[in-house]
C-alpha cells in the first residue's frame, strides 16, 4: 500500500456528515421511546392516583418530555456539543499507511493500525472503522481517491 496524506478542516458539515452516516449503524439507530413514556405513565399516575404532594408527578412529567425532546433533536444536540468542541475548524492531518490509519491535529493523535480494526463499514458517503475495543471512527470517501477506499476496505478485513 502506496502511504497516503492528505488534511481537511474538522468543520460543521464534516462533522454532521459523521452524524447522519454513522447513526444507522450505531446503538442508537432506534430511538428508545420506552423510557420517556414510563416517566411520562409513572408521573400521570402519581399525579391522578395519590394524594401525596405533586412535586414528584411534575418532576416525572418533566423528565418524560425532556427525554422526548432529546430523542426529537439529538441530532442538533450532537452537533452543537461538537462545535463547542475545542477541535471544531482545526485542521486534520490523516494518514494512511502500511501500519494503519493515524489522524492528527492540534489537539489530539489518534492511531487505529490494521490488527486492531474488526470490521469496515462501508456506507454511501464514507468508511466507519470498527476497532476490536469497540470504538469507532468515521471517514469520508471524498478525502481519499476511489482505489484507495476499495485498499482501506481489504487491507482492514486482512485480504491484502
Amino acid at each position: 500500500m502506496q502511504p497516503f496524506k492528505t488534511q481537511f478542516t474538522l468543520s460543521r458539515e464534516y462533522l454532521a456528515e459523521c452524524f447522519d452516516q454513522s447513526l444507522p449503524h450505531g446503538k442508537g439507530a432506534k430511538p428508545n421511546y420506552l423510557f420517556p413514556a414510563l416517566l411520562l405513565a409513572a408521573g400521570a399516575g402519581l399525579l391522578f392516583f395519590t394524594e401525596q404532594p405533586k412535586v414528584v408527578s411534575y418532576m416525572l412529567v418533566a423528565l418524560g418530555i425532556l427525554e422526548l425532546l432529546h430523542i426529537r433533536f439529538r441530532r442538533a444536540w450532537w452537533l452543537t456539543r461538537q462545535m463547542w468542541g475545542k477541535g471544531t475548524g482545526s485542521e486534520v492531518t490523516l494518514t494512511v499507511d502500511e501500519n494503519g490509519i493515524q489522524t492528527q491535529s492540534a489537539h489530539a493523535q489518534t492511531a487505529l493500525l490494521w490488527p486492531d480494526i474488526e470490521r469496515v463499514i462501508e456506507t454511501d458517503l464514507g468508511l466507519i472503522l470498527v476497532a476490536r475495543s469497540g470504538g469507532r471512527q468515521y471517514l469520508s470517501k471524498s478525502l481519499f481517491p476511489a482505489e484507495l477506499v476499495s485498499e482501506i476496505i481489504a487491507k482492514a478485513s486482512g485480504e491484502a
